[in-house]
């Protein structure tokens, strides 16, 4: 007997074109939302680092290497002229103050102080004869003196003799007259004969100090030119350490040449070199610090060196406080020169997303966290560890602060 077969619903027997058709409609769907939705990467939560925004305080500030120099370093010269005889201290000796360092030979020098001995020595022969003979001229000025005054008294004696004996009528009125008028006469002459013997006195003073001070410049000049022989030997001006001499037995070095530089070791200036982009904002004082052992040495800037050199120039900056204990010559620290005072700002950590972005935007993550959308945002000032931000973020958002190499120009990143 025939069985009648009943057919089946049109969605069953198309079924596989059906299960078809949608799988390529969903394609195409799927398709068109990437195309025109935003372009996402995925990447591992493991690979990504996460900064958080915050309102914190931003301290500006420049983070360099800086080498430990000697406080100040001086330059030994040498006062006289000659070849070097002997050389005593040796480059990294440790010196004191009047310290020998070499030692100078001048033969010239020697014959000039043993010709100024001699003119010393005539000079004072000399003076000891001219200052016999003026001692002679002044007891001879004296006993003129005494005869001169001696014969003023005897003169008035006389004339008032005369005056009694014309008064007495002995001596007519005639007679009074003569003897007046060479009374007048004798007391004029005997006073001029006082006055030149006077200015003999004052002329005979005045020689008497010339002589004395022709002894005592020929006596000075004889110490100076003996005192050049000090300067043969050259010694230590300040205690330090000997770092460099300019010299070998047997040289001949020229009066005032350099021949050595001795580090003075009481204190320490660091040096460092900042790139040009600080130059207009660097000044003398401003604070610095060195951190040592978690402890922070302050600092200020000495000194500007105003020459750009590879782009690049020079400050000195030394210890207002304490130093730390391993300070040497030589060493490096990590400095920290503030450029101006904390003040509260939106701040993110720095990360190498900046060499991508140029901080114009960054990956923010949505209060998921398995997502992070790229957002424009506004940088403005920076130091070592953060960015300042003007625009685009708030505090408490989360971003991503790692490389952006991987990502192209999505739009967001998926984090698995």
């Amino acid at each position: 007997m025939d069985i009648k077969l009943t057919k089946r619903p049109w969605y069953i027997r198309h079924k596989y074109y059906i299960i078809l058709g949608v799988a390529l409609l969903a394609l195409l769907v799927y398709n068109l939302i990437v195309f025109f939705g935003p372009t996402t990467v995925r990447t591992d939560a493991d690979d990504v680092k996460i900064g958080e925004v915050t309102n914190d305080d931003f301290r500006e500030y420049v983070d360099v290497e800086g080498l430990v120099q000697p406080i100040m370093t001086i330059k030994v010269n040498s006062r006289e002229n000659g070849s070097v005889a002997r050389i005593v201290a040796e480059e990294g000796t440790m010196l004191n103050i009047g310290d020998t360092i070499l030692v100078i030979d001048n033969p010239d020098l020697q014959r000039t102080i043993e010709e100024e001995r001699l003119a010393w020595e005539k000079q004072q022969i000399n003076h000891r004869l001219q200052q016999y003979q003026m001692e002679q001229k002044s007891l001879s000025l004296r006993q003129q003196s005494l005869q001169a005054e001696y014969d003023m008294e005897r003169l008035s004696k006389s004339y008032a003799l005369d005056k009694e004996e014309a008064q007495m009528g002995i001596k007519s009125k005639a007679q009074l007259e003569v003897a007046e008028d060479e009374y007048q006469y004798n007391l004029k002459k005997t006073r001029l004969t006082l006055e030149s013997l006077r200015h003999d006195s004052a002329v005979n003073v005045i020689q008497r100090t010339l002589l004395d001070n022709e002894l005592e410049s020929s006596h000075n000049r004889y110490q100076r030119t003996l005192h050049r022989q000090s300067d043969l030997v050259v010694t230590a001006p300040v205690s330090g350490q000997l770092s460099f001499v300019n010299a070998t037995i047997g040289q001949r070095i020229g009066s005032g040449e350099a021949i050595a530089d001795i580090k003075v070791l009481d204190s320490y200036k660091i040096q460092a070199s900042l790139s040009e982009y600080y130059i207009d904002r660097i000044t003398t004082g401003l604070p610095a610090s060195v951190t040592y052992q978690d402890k922070e040495y302050p600092l200020r800037i000495s000194r500007v060196v105003p020459e750009v050199k590879e782009r690049m120039f020079t400050v000195e900056l030394t210890f207002t406080g304490d130093m730390p204990d391993n300070a040497r010559v030589g060493k490096s620290y990590r400095i920290q020169i503030e450029l101006g005072k904390p003040e509260k700002s939106i701040v993110i950590p720095r990360g190498e997303f900046y060499s991508v972005t140029g901080g114009r935007w960054v990956y923010r993550l949505t209060p998921s966290g398995d997502k992070a959308v790229r957002v424009p945002i506004t940088i403005g000032r920076q130091n070592p560890q953060q960015y300042e931000v003007l625009e685009g973020l708030q505090p408490g958002d989360r971003i991503l602060i790692s490389g952006y190499d991987k990502f192209g120009d999505a739009e967001q990143v998926e984090l698995k």
